[in-house]
């Protein structure tokens, strides 16, 4: 039974600031905030949490199921996704919306100030995952990416009822969701993936401890960015995975997405926590070195030896019997 992902589906804008986004602010005026920065470049490129999750998924050999919402411009992207091995057939199509725009501008230290514009996502929440299920025989895993929140909660609520086994990934729909919905997208999920920022704001509203969480979820992967992942499970000790060192980064973008690719696929494949988070560090470096969050490769070779270098040849020659040629 494949896995399938539900999130946002989204074309990414995304720009340089030569500069640090720090040195412009004005000390006693951040209630009257009025910048402009100008940019270095911008590039246009295909993302989203879901279709990003979903590309990585692809490349890994798992032929994902994509479930979103997109608008009459998805003809290309479409054939892309589907070119890289991913399922688009569950994906809905806005006949009065266009798809959703990510607009990203990126300092000199990686900081980042972004907009997103929903457009078709909004019509996510009409999805029903039950379908989906049975056309493709059954369903081994769900990921409750970010997305229309209406969406997110619908889908959350059914991997529940239904018994479907899910990723909570709520992302960057914690800075303004409330406890309440915060509690209902998290309580019962296998995997919850957060950020260190991500992970203290879902403490503060919905008012749990870290031990708390972990009695409501299988496994807690926190991403901590240079200093690697974290991941914890109620009465065992953490794991900590370091991040595999980058020798050319340049997009910031879609790293976080692609360390969730590569650890679901390692669960999938039956691979310890250890290891899969090894993978997830290694897909999200080769991630962050290209501009885009759907333009690297995973040349099965190279990926090997960078991942040999890291953690050793005996963790590579376990990750080289499921990497595809």
């Amino acid at each position: 039974m494949p896995v399938v992902v539900t999130g946002s589906i989204a074309t990414d804008h995304l720009m340089t600031f030569p500069g640090k986004f720090t040195e412009q602010f004005v000390e006693g005026q951040m209630e009257n905030v009025s910048l402009s920065f100008l940019v270095d470049d911008l590039v246009q490129h295909r993302g989203g949490a879901g279709a990003n999750m979903a590309y990585g998924l692809g490349l890994l050999g798992l032929a994902p199921v994509l479930v979103g919402a997109v608008g009459s411009d998805f003809a290309d992207y479409d054939a892309w996704l589907t070119r890289h091995g991913v399922d688009t057939a569950s994906v809905h199509w806005s006949e009065l919306k266009h798809t959703a725009r990510f607009v990203c501008t990126t300092d000199a230290v990686n900081n980042q100030i972004a907009s997103f514009y929903s457009g078709a996502m909004s019509e996510a929440c009409s999805i029903e995952l039950a379908p989906v299920a049975e056309r493709v025989g059954g369903l081994d895993l769900v990921v409750v990416g970010p997305n229309d929140p209406t969406a997110m909660v619908r889908h959350t609520r059914e991997c529940r009822d239904r018994g479907y086994a899910f990723v909570a990934d709520p992302s960057q729909q914690l800075a303004w969701a409330d406890g309440e919905m915060i509690r209902d997208l998290v309580d019962g999920a296998d995997l919850l993936f957060t950020n260190e920022y991500e992970a203290a704001l879902l403490l503060q509203k919905t008012g749990w401890s870290d031990g708390e969480v972990l009695d409501r979820v299988g496994t807690w992967i926190t991403t901590r960015a240079a200093d690697g992942v974290l991941v914890r499970q109620a009465g065992a000790e953490p794991i900590e995975v370091i991040a595999v060192p980058e020798t050319k980064p340049v997009e910031p973008t879609g790293g976080g997405d692609a360390l969730r690719a590569g650890f679901i696929a390692g669960r999938v494949w039956g691979l310890s926590l250890e290891r899969a988070t090894q993978l997830g560090s290694a897909v999200a470096t080769e991630a962050v070195e290209v501009i885009g969050t759907q333009e690297y490769e995973l040349r099965r070779e190279p990926f090997l030896e960078r991942f040999a270098a890291a953690f050793g040849t005996d963790a590579a020659d376990e990750i080289a019997a499921h990497l595809p040629g």
